[in-house]
Order: structure tokens, then C-alpha cells, then sequence
């Protein structure tokens, strides 16, 4: 009977679970997936896209304006009115060649998106597109 009590009690000080790989496994993970996100930038406002049927999804990287109803134009929630747009186009355009897209209030008034595209346009942008909703189906 005496062995046995010795050979239980030096079993029970080597059982143990060693859970350091499995925590290099989740740093890791978390790591590979901090890297691959990418960030959609928003314009900070919400605004009533109109619906167009011809929508597609457009490229992530850009430079995103957004019209209001009452006229304002927004970049990164804040208000740069329509004397800023040109110098945003031109300092974006020098790092990287991006489109721009202009997210467009469905009661903001047309004139005043015409005068959105022509700054970005006088600004550089060669590529100038509308942000819409697909129609529900």
C-alpha cells in the first residue's frame, strides 16, 4: 500500500496543462488580423443616397466628400465648405492617384453638387463618381 501512495502523489506534481503555445497562437492571430483590417474611412455625416440602379462597389482607397441637404460639404466629419475641396484633391492626389466620391444628399440641390465636382476636378481628380444605394428588389 506505501508504493502506491508514492507513485499517486508523483503523478499529481506532473500533471499540468501547458497553455503557452496556445497563447503565441492567439498573439499571433490577433497580430495577423490587427495587420489585414483595412479601415473604411467614413465622411462623418449620414446622408439620403438616392437609388440608382447602375450602382457598383467602387474602390476602398478614395477620397469620400459628402453633400448635405443644407449645402454643407463634409470630409472626415468635419465642415471644409466648398474653397476646401480643391486644396484636399490636390494634397491627396500628390501621396496616392484616388478617385474621388462625393456621398450626395437626395434633397441637396444640383447646382450646388456641380459645383462639388468642378472644385475636385480643378483640384486634379480625373476620376469623380457619386456614391448611390442599390434599389431594394
Amino acid at each position: 500500500m506505501g508504493r502506491f501512495r508514492e507513485m499517486a502523489a508523483d503523478d499529481s506534481s506532473d500533471v499540468g496543462v501547458d497553455i503557452s503555445p496556445l497563447i503565441d497562437c492567439v498573439f499571433i492571430l490577433l497580430i495577423f488580423f490587427i495587420v489585414t483590417t483595412t479601415f473604411v474611412e467614413e465622411t462623418g455625416v449620414e446622408v439620403d443616397k438616392p437609388q440608382a440602379a447602375s450602382s457598383v462597389q467602387l474602390e476602398k482607397t478614395s477620397i469620400l466628400l459628402a453633400l448635405t441637404d443644407k449645402g454643407e460639404v463634409i470630409y472626415g466629419g468635419r465642415e471644409i465648405g466648398f474653397s476646401g475641396i480643391r486644396q484636399l484633391v490636390k494634397r491627396t492626389l500628390q501621396k496616392e492617384d484616388v478617385p474621388v466620391i462625393i456621398q450626395v444628399d437626395a434633397a441637396a440641390d444640383s447646382g450646388l453638387l456641380v459645383r462639388v465636382i468642378d472644385e475636385a476636378q480643378l483640384g486634379g481628380a480625373t476620376k469623380v463618381s457619386l456614391a448611390t444605394r442599390k434599389p431594394q428588389s
